[in-house]
């Protein structure tokens, strides 16, 4: 897999996919995680001369313009990061991107709007995605993969572009791999895998591959519900239950209201005994005990997903005493995903605590579980068409980042 220190990139023009999927609260971006996440790439670009076009997408716009998820807020945060002015087009391959594009000049940077206000970007049509990776490729001399969140979407930005441009992995990506690999070989025991967040049917399929290579299994958020229900209770189960060698550590408590709201009446029950009218919004306080004294003797830790809604003050302890015991702890820790990232920094830790933040929660599990992402193995392929952009022969121009500790 080339990086794109492998590239000789001053006056060219190069096409970066990046993750700017941000948190927004009032157009505002609430955490910044994944933007910070994407400078050490673009600044050795810009630094180096090339002509950077940043594309990523928002929300789920439904394939055509909406206001509500424009990537504005997201172009005007990445203008006061490294203090370099991002112009952000008025669309994605038209008139205004062209002409943007066609005006920027050696280390000037140019976002285009969001790829999902074009339908074809997720068309499962490959004729459709083709036309549009065909429309970006256009732009550009260079692919870039560095949206470590989509790469495993079979997506036009993510896999049709590289098809069609000499392509490079930017250093998240680089750094991404590098950690998670670490999850598959030489694993530190014991390990422990910490599953939580709203989406449990994303997840589910992630407890089988990890039975038997993982030697604890943590559920918490929506994802400790199906265990709960699987053994007939209201919302509950024993705490413990093995399978082939992999300890399923189930919630005991849970804390409770009527409705997802702070000010809401909130009780902590037994994870057995959920009284009817009444939701999980977190783990309760002996499951969390459970879950820190477990995670304090493991030597390697993955984390996808909050224990309950973090966002809301009485349903954020669970989340904290998770990461306060991986912040403690001398394992190897990866936290993967955007919302588990946004949750310890919401609740003032720093990354500089965990062994390496995940940018991708979706991708970073379907790669600990052995799947091939098509974002990847696209990067070991050979671009269709026959131009190429001169590789990189000035050691004084290559670049090297930190690797995960």
């Amino acid at each position: 897999m080339k990086t794109i220190d492998d590239f000789a990139v001053a006056g060219q023009r190069v096409l970066v996919r990046d993750d700017l999927n941000v948190p927004l609260d009032d157009g505002q971006v609430t955490d910044d995680g994944r933007i910070r996440a994407a400078l050490p790439a673009l600044t050795a670009l810009t630094d180096r001369g090339a002509r950077v076009i940043v594309c990523a997408h928002l929300g789920r716009p439904a394939g055509r313009p909406d206001p509500t998820y424009s990537l504005a807020p997201a172009a005007a945060r990445l203008s006061e990061l490294p203090g370099r002015p991002v112009t952000l087009a008025a669309d994605v391959t038209g008139p205004s991107a062209r002409a943007a594009v066609a005006s920027l000049g050696p280390g000037g940077v140019v976002m285009l709007e969001n790829l999902r206000f074009d339908a074809r970007e997720t068309s499962t049509d490959d004729a459709q995605r083709g036309l549009f990776a065909g429309e970006l490729a256009a732009l550009a001399g260079l692919y870039v993969a560095d949206g470590s969140g989509v790469v495993h979407r079979k997506q036009a930005s993510v896999c049709d572009v590289a098809r069609r441009l000499p392509h490079a992995a930017g250093y998240l990506v680089r750094a991404e791999v590098a950690a998670l690999r670490r999850l598959i070989t030489g694993i530190r025991r014991p390990y422990a895998v910490v599953l939580g967040g709203a989406k449990a049917g994303d997840k589910s399929g992630a407890i089988g591959d990890l039975t038997g290579v993982a030697d604890r299994i943590l559920p918490g958020g929506a994802m400790a519900f199906p265990f709960l229900a699987a053994r007939g209770c209201k919302a509950g189960t024993s705490p413990l239950a093995a399978r082939a060698g992999t300890t399923i550590i189930v919630p005991s408590d849970v804390v409770v209201a009527g409705e997802r709201a702070a000010d809401a009446p909130h009780q902590v029950t037994a994870a057995d005994a959920i009284p009817a009218g009444q939701m999980g919004l977190d783990i309760g306080p002996e499951t969390a005990r459970t879950f820190a004294a477990i995670l304090r003797g493991a030597r390697t830790v993955f984390w996808n997903g909050p224990m309950g809604v973090f966002e809301l003050a009485p349903y954020a302890d669970g989340t904290r005493a998770v990461a306060s015991a991986l912040a403690a702890s001398k394992a190897f820790t990866v936290i993967g995903g955007g919302d588990t990232g946004a949750a310890i920094r919401a609740l003032g830790f720093a990354d500089s605590a965990f062994g390496y933040i995940s940018t991708g929660g979706g991708a970073s599990l379907e790669f600990i579980q052995g799947k091939t992402l098509p974002g990847l193995a696209v990067l070991d392929e050979p671009c269709i068409q026959t131009s190429q952009v001169p590789t990189q022969t000035d050691p004084e121009e290559v670049r090297h980042e930190e690797q995960p500790k």
